[in-house]
């Protein structure tokens, strides 16, 4: 365990984080986790696995160094390793043994990677948490949402602040390929050139640094195997995980489709009640999202009969394992407008009546925005009707409508054409 500790913890020798550790910085990430560090609750980073969690743990610990916390302050833990014990009797040890090794004085700083794997974890940081108080400060990375679950909620009330990670933005991923933006109008041309790569590589910082797609595909196709086998399968005891695979590449292959629950019952083979549960758990591990219809009433928004959207959180991993023989660049560019959304934390929809809104997103004040996507610039009337059906529907409570496009930009109509690489990028 010592030998172990002393591998993770570089710094305690060295005096720095290693810049392989460090990799490159992602500010808009990092900065609000940064902000973090010096309170005393607990920060709980969540994310779908190599999503970029670890690193952004070790650029932390970096920032924290350079503020002058001592190296040995700082203890790192990997917990995504296959230990016998995954009982909190193994924090129990790799604390004990941290202090023996150290005896640091002052506050200290346990980063634990990869929470979720020990049992009763958060009964532990509680009790550390409470007894410790200012004396230790907990940074925690999960590869599952089900770790903020409703006991986690009440055990933790208070005492943690959590903070989502996702692939790389499309901002971000130009600062990984070294792109310095200025001028987006200016640098048109070569922006374009770049989103064009992002929109079907996507945003996983190991993908995105390697230029070899047979690589890139075979990591792809063990990210989701990864995710699927030990963040499921293993994780929920899943017996019929031949068909929660099956599941997981229909989904991927359907993404941006209504779908009911009865049309993918009848593709997979599996009951309604297994598929709702299943469904949840590819939530839960961050690789698929539901999108819910768009109304007023909840009980309609989330009834049972009517049809979800499904989307997937990264366009390469969706295409390292969709069964798809197309580009398929209309669904990549709409799935892409999703997770940008989620990005930003708003809340949305889909809406439905003659024709169809890709998405509704409801502000603070009750004011609605309706945005279409596609991926051209020969936009067909339908796209141009729905929004118009949407903005006669609901009146004065529609503040805004968007049409994402590929490189057109105007206002006709009451409607916004916005090129997507534009939108994604935050400069419209």
């Amino acid at each position: 365990m010592k030998q172990l500790m002393k591998m993770w913890n570089p710094w305690w020798t060295e005096g720095k984080v290693p810049a392989s550790k460090k990799r490159i910085s992602r500010p808009e990430t990092l900065e609000t986790i940064l902000k973090l560090l010096d309170i005393r609750e607990v920060i709980c980073i969540t994310g779908v696995r190599r999503c970029g969690k670890s690193t952004v743990m070790y650029q932390a610990i970096d920032h924290l160094i350079g503020k002058g916390v001592k190296p040995e302050n700082i203890l790192y833990f990997n917990l995504d390793e296959p230990f016998e014990d995954k009982s909190i009797g193994l924090l129990d040890r790799i604390f004990g043994e941290y202090i023996e090794i150290h005896v640091p004085k002052g506050r200290k700083y346990i980063f634990l990677d990869e929470i979720q794997n020990i049992k009763d974890w958060e009964q532990w940081v509680k009790k550390f948490y409470d007894l410790y108080g200012e004396e230790i400060k907990f940074v925690l990375t999960g590869s599952n949402s089900s770790m903020l679950s409703d006991q986690l909620s009440t055990l933790l009330t208070g005492r943690m602040i959590t903070q989502h990670v996702f692939p790389l933005s499309f901002k971000e991923y130009l600062d990984f390929e070294g792109f310095e933006l200025k001028d987006p109008d200016i640098q048109r041309n070569e922006i374009l050139h770049y989103f064009n790569k992002y929109l079907f590589k996507g945003g996983f910082p190991e993908v995105v640094l390697e230029d070899d797609m047979d690589i890139n595909h075979l990591r792809l196709t063990e990210y989701f195997n990864s995710i699927l086998l030990r963040d499921i399968v293993v994780g929920r005891n899943i017996r019929e995980s031949a068909k929660l695979i099956e599941l997981a590449n229909y989904s991927l292959s359907n993404v941006s489709t209504l779908l009911s629950y009865s049309k993918i019952s009848n593709a997979t083979g599996l009951s309604v009640n297994s598929l709702k549960e299943y469904l949840l758990y590819l939530e839960q591990a961050y690789l698929i999202y539901q999108l819910n219809f768009f109304s007023y009433s909840v009980k309609d928004s989330i009834s049972i009969k009517m049809p979800k959207k499904v989307y997937c959180i990264d366009n390469g991993l969706r295409n390292s394992a969709a069964f798809t023989f197309s580009a398929d660049e209309g669904r990549l560019a709409e799935n892409l407008a999703f997770v940008e959304l989620k990005r930003r934390k708003v809340e949305f929809f889909y809406w439905k009546e003659k024709r169809e809104v890709d998405f509704v997103v409801k502000g603070i004040d009750g004011a609605l925005t309706g945005i279409n996507c596609t991926c051209t610039d020969h936009i067909r009337q339908g796209e141009i009707n729905a929004l118009l059906e949407f903005k006669e529907h609901f009146g004065e409570k529609v503040s805004g409508l968007i049409l994402l496009t590929k490189n057109l930009e105007k206002k006709e109509n009451d409607i916004s054409y916005v090129p997507l690489w534009k939108w994604v990028l935050g400069t419209r």
